[in-house]
């Protein structure tokens, strides 16, 4: 594990009052029952329940033994895995709409929404952009944001000037915000409801 990828644990772990003992979790406890997927990941074929890997304390299975290798080093080379998996993007999203709801640019926009429900969303999405284990399985940008009266590219760049914030304060080394920030500003024309180009 790299230096900085360590001292994002750790502020995350601080942020969360979380020890660093169980971030570092990787297999579930022994006796514990395991649910495991189906279908394989990378070829879409049922899986061979032997051949399987854990991920942030989550077993997967595959169909073949070099599926499970490709999956598991995309994994571990993803941006997810760099930024410090799951406990980073927990701690870097509610750390996100503390900003996103001071703002007065946009915190309108969240009015009437279950603030728990949109934190959960929220995860989940980048999670899954960022490379995560875990695919994204709602609904799609445009569908997600087509009913927001006079939502603009203004609004756009407030959010993601308050991600960017948020990264740099959790001391996320400037590569990856740079990283992070290409990703998202990638969504801007299925969040704006632009034409496909």
């Amino acid at each position: 594990m790299s230096a900085h990828m360590k001292h994002i644990l750790l502020v995350v772990a601080v942020v969360l009052g979380t020890s660093t003992a169980a971030l570092h979790a990787q297999a579930p406890a022994a006796g514990a029952k395991v649910e495991i997927n189906q279908t394989c990941p990378i070829s879409g074929a049922p899986v061979d329940p032997a051949i399987t890997g854990v991920y942030e304390g989550k077993t997967y299975a595959f169909s073949t033994e070099p599926n499970r290798k490709k999956w598991m080093a995309d994994r571990e080379s993803s941006l997810y895995h760099k930024l410090g998996g799951k406990p980073a993007i927990d701690a870097a999203v509610e750390r996100f709409y503390v900003k996103v709801l001071a703002d007065n640019r946009i915190k309108h926009f969240f009015e009437d929404i279950n603030m728990g429900a949109q934190r959960r969303k929220q995860k989940a999405f980048l999670s899954a952009a960022f490379g995560g284990p875990e695919p994204w399985k709602g609904k799609d940008l445009r569908t997600a944001h087509k009913n927001l009266d006079g939502l603009n590219e203004t609004h756009f760049n407030a959010v993601a000037e308050n991600l960017q914030q948020t990264l740099e304060e959790l001391k996320v080394p400037q590569e990856l915000v740079k990283q992070a920030m290409a990703i998202a500003a990638s969504t801007k024309d299925a969040v704006l409801n632009r034409p496909k180009k």
